[in-house]
């Protein structure tokens, strides 16, 4: 097994997540790039367009910017079709009032990291546990 360790932004619900990385290679936009129904990257130019985030790790290397973030995420959530955690590069605090509102409504909401871009492909192809305090555990 090989790992690093990332910053807490907003804790879990529970115990350790985890789940098959899905490393996204290029910035996303959550609003119009994810369609939140069906809990899959919706937007044709992005290269991972398609792939599912449910119960994944998701390394997200940057965000494009939109308010409406936090409610798609809130949506993916709602709806079961959240990752299991979510890994930035760096805190973005739209996309993650989407889990704190989560919270607020009650509903399990997973956990929020942040890990540099340059460690993250490491995680690439992987099963990845997170651990409560920010260890994160490829399978190797």
């Amino acid at each position: 097994m090989s790992g690093a360790t990332a910053r807490v932004l907003l804790a879990g619900d529970g115990g350790p997540v985890a789940g098959p990385a899905l490393v996204l290679s290029a910035p996303i936009s959550f609003w119009g790039g994810v369609d939140p129904a069906r809990g899959r990257i919706a937007d044709p130019r992005h290269p991972e367009h398609g792939a599912a985030l449910a119960g994944t790790v998701l390394f997200v290397p940057a965000t494009v910017g939109s308010s409406s973030a936090a409610a798609v995420l809130l949506e993916l959530v709602h709806a079961g079709r959240a990752p299991a955690a979510l890994v930035l590069d760096r805190p973005d605090a739209i996309l993650l009032l989407g889990l704190v509102v989560a919270r607020e409504m009650g509903w399990p909401a997973p956990p929020a990291l942040a890990l540099p871009r340059a460690a993250q492909a490491a995680f690439a192809g992987r099963h990845v546990r997170v651990a409560p305090d920010g260890a994160l555990e490829a399978d190797a």
